[in-house]
């Protein structure tokens, strides 16, 4: 795997970046940075990166079927509008938590948006514990809780037969697996699939490639790491210039792109001056497998 290449494309600097999503209509890279409170979009052709601020904590966008996107924003599921910056609430959750805030979401194959809660951090990984909940926001806009109990509600993705839904809470230090039901949305019979090593650290973000393996973000671990989720194995291990990765999707033209997020947020100066790419976007190519296009958003 020589051919291997990672590339910075873009060097934000984000506090937390996350969410990477690619726009085929666009051609463009979207993402978020949470603590920025932003919403980003990043294009190979010019090279820059636009950007929409909101007022609150911003932890995942996602496409919508009838054009635009779909954010999670505090602890509102809302609506933006790109061209306008415009951006409406769809519905509360955690009404009954004022320091709780959405992490990663995405749309599942039938259109549906999944997201999870969590406490806001005191510094990176450091929260109240077992605050979060996961939720799936359907498309005539009502809203399903699923389970409590979550620490960092992270990593969402299905497998290519959409029968199983892949999902990580962080400090848990394992990705999970859930039967699923494509009809009605509903989960269970949750399991282990593969248990973090101690220098992968967290998992983050994750995605699947056409394979059916999935691509796991290691916050922390300074790396992707790629499982075999019947097998439980790691099969691959991508290292990146920078300790906080945050997520990751494929993208470009055909989806042979791996993007990955990463994080600046509670790097001293001196860890900063040895990682100046904190907190940018990473390409990676010439890893010989093709992503899966997001699906978009319903409602």
């Amino acid at each position: 795997m020589s051919s291997v290449k990672i590339e910075c494309v873009a060097s934000e600097g984000f506090g937390v970046g996350e969410s990477p999503v690619w726009d085929e209509k666009e051609g463009a890279l979207l993402c978020v940075d949470i603590t920025g409170r932003k919403v980003c979009r990043w294009s190979p052709l010019t090279q820059r990166v636009q950007a929409i601020a909101v007022d609150a904590p911003v932890s995942s966008v996602a496409l919508r079927k009838s054009g635009d996107y779909v954010i999670t924003l505090g602890t509102r599921f809302a609506a933006l509008k790109w061209k306008e910056q415009l951006v409406t609430t769809i519905t509360h959750v955690d009404k009954d938590k004022p320091n709780n805030r959405f992490n990663d979401g995405k749309v599942d194959p039938a259109g549906r948006y999944f997201a999870g809660t969590m406490a806001e951090e005191v510094r990176p990984a450091v929260l109240e514990r077992r605050q979060g909940s996961l939720y799936t926001l359907f498309s005539d806009l009502s809203v399903v809780k699923h389970f409590d109990q979550v620490d960092i509600s992270n990593g969402l993705d299905w497998s290519l037969d959409h029968k199983i839904f892949f999902y990580i809470d962080s400090l848990s230090y394992s990705v999970d697996a859930f039967d699923y039901d494509l009809q009605t949305g509903k989960i269970g019979n949750r399991r282990s699939i593969y248990r973090l090593e101690k220098e992968e650290s967290i998992p983050d973000g994750m995605c699947i490639d056409t394979e059916g393996k999935l691509w796991v973000a290691c916050y922390d671990g300074g790396r992707v790491i790629r499982l075999d989720p019947e097998t439980g194995k790691r099969l691959q291990t991508v290292k990146l210039p920078v300790d906080k990765t945050t997520s990751c999707c494929f993208g470009g033209k055909d989806y042979s792109e791996l993007y990955v997020t990463s994080a600046s947020y509670g790097m001293d100066k001196e860890w900063l001056s040895r990682q100046p790419q904190a907190g940018g976007v990473f390409k990676i190519t010439g890893l010989g497998v093709k992503g899966v296009p997001p699906y978009p958003f319903a409602g």
